[in-house]
């Protein structure tokens, strides 16, 4: 009798239910997860390496569209099948299984891992600065449109469709891995910049080389700029879409010029590689970021969608928990997946004894522990800028007694052979946050392209001016 009264009591008067916790809907509280435990983390581990070898035994593959090609390049498959393997987790047997928690994880392990990528960047750059310098001006100038051509042309259309902070991450540039490390670094991965620029990187990897392709054709049909410049302008930094935007050009030229203009696409894409991510890092992200101030109450009225995008509220509480500096034993796994991953591709793809590669690597994690070190030292320590410029010092030849060794250990590590176990980490950190990509939809995709499109007209026109 006593509990039928209590249950009673409890119908005529709701409010006295106070032990019970208030209900809410699903979509205003995040989901969590428990943190990744020590056998999740080495199961995360052990699963993106072996996508990345299932990636490399797929290899390249490359079809025609109208007069160019197209490469797909291992990186691309190894973003889907991370992505695909993540949303499907549940119905992954468990000892292969790579939960939430994992995943969120793998969003962590990015941010770090990529430092190893900023190292050998720096190398290339210090080795290639003798190159660079015989490239000429206009080559010099031209990356102004690199650098200006996405958020030109992306940005305003991002506030006309609606987007929010995204815009600043998918517009900023192309959104390759030096400028994912750029937002991880100043923004984070879980913040709305990075789903930004991740939106652009993914985009890019599965869209981009077949859209510049594209692109690029219906451009030199037009005969309206010198071919010259529109190898140039192919140059955007990337491998896969230079050589995809460049055998669309070369298609309408006569065979003769091909040798000249694939010199200056390569050198063009050299000098972006080289010169973009500090154009990134200095000029266009400050830019894009106080243009987007200045637009967005301007631009940002004309869009349909009168709240505040939903992307950027809904940002989980699993990403926040990684969205910061890792403890040292999990930056020493991220490298360790990574740097296990460009042995992988190295072997699998370009043929390279591990043992071979294994040196380069440890010497790449070399440069990347100190600096580590001293940023656990001075917080304050801008690490992508610091471990930047002295990857690039120690690898201008003969300028410290051990450069030249160096450069000669680190040229075995094939750069492309870095870009397949990031992509994976990537596809994971997708499958977590795919209620938010569903939010962005169809428009981050327009405006990523756009930005694509943006980069490759604005180096073609200053190209063009000094031709």
């Amino acid at each position: 009798m006593g509990k039928l009264a209590a249950i009673r009591q409890q119908r005529l008067h709701p409010r006295l239910q106070t032990d019970a916790p208030p209900m809410t809907s699903a979509a205003s509280v995040p989901v969590t997860a428990a943190p990744s435990g020590a056998s999740g983390k080495l199961k995360l581990a052990v699963v993106t390496l072996a996508i990345v070898a299932a990636a490399e035994l797929v290899g390249p593959v490359q079809f025609s569209v109208g007069p160019g090609k197209v490469a797909l390049l291992p990186m691309l498959w190894a973003l889907l099948i991370a992505a695909v393997w993540g949303i499907a987790h549940r119905r992954v047997p468990g000892v292969a299984r790579v939960a939430t928690a994992e995943q969120s994880f793998a969003g962590g392990l990015l941010n770090a891992g990529l430092l190893l990528f900023v190292v050998k960047l720096g190398l290339t750059v210090g080795a290639a600065l003798p190159q660079v310098k015989q490239a000429g001006w206009a080559l010099l100038f031209q990356e102004f449109g690199h650098a200006l051509g996405t958020l030109a042309l992306g940005l305003p259309l991002a506030l006309l469709l609606g987007i929010k902070r995204e815009a600043v991450g998918a517009t900023f540039s192309v959104g390759r891995e030096g400028n994912l490390v750029i937002i991880g670094e100043k923004y984070g991965m879980a913040s709305p910049e990075g789903r930004g620029v991740l939106a652009e990187y993914i985009t890019g990897t599965v869209l981009g080389a077949l859209f510049i392709a594209v692109l690029a054709g219906f451009i030199a049909s037009l005969h309206v700029f010198d071919p010259r410049s529109l190898a140039m302008g192919a140059g955007v930094g990337s491998g896969s879409l230079m050589a995809a935007a460049l055998g669309a050009i070369a298609a309408q030229q006569p065979a003769e010029m091909l040798p000249q203009l694939t010199a200056i696409a390569a050198a063009s894409n050299l000098l972006t590689t080289v010169a973009g991510f500090y154009f990134t890092l200095f000029l266009s992200l400050p830019l894009c970021s106080w243009l987007y101030g200045k637009l967005e109450p301007v631009l940002g009225r004309f869009s349909k969608r009168g709240a505040p995008d939903a992307g950027t509220a809904a940002v989980s509480q699993v990403s926040v928990a990684h969205g910061g500096a890792l403890p040292l034993r999990d930056t020493l796994i991220a490298w360790a997946v990574v740097g296990g991953g460009v042995l992988i591709g190295n072997s699998l793809t370009y043929k390279v004894p591990p043992l071979v590669s294994l040196e380069g690597m440890l010497a790449v994690v070399a440069i990347a522990l100190a600096v580590e070190g001293l940023k656990r030292l001075v917080p304050r320590l801008p690490m992508v800028l610091v471990l930047s410029v002295v990857a690039t010092v120690v690898g201008i030849p003969g300028l410290l007694p051990f450069s030249d060794a160096l450069i000669a250990l680190t040229a075995k590590l094939n750069f492309l052979a870095f870009t397949t176990p990031v992509p994976a980490l990537a596809g994971f950190s997708v499958a977590k946050d795919l209620p938010v990509f569903r939010q962005l939809g169809w428009r981050i995709v327009v405006v990523s392209l756009t930005a694509t499109a943006g980069t490759f007209l604005g180096a073609t026109l200053i190209a063009e001016f000094f031709h």
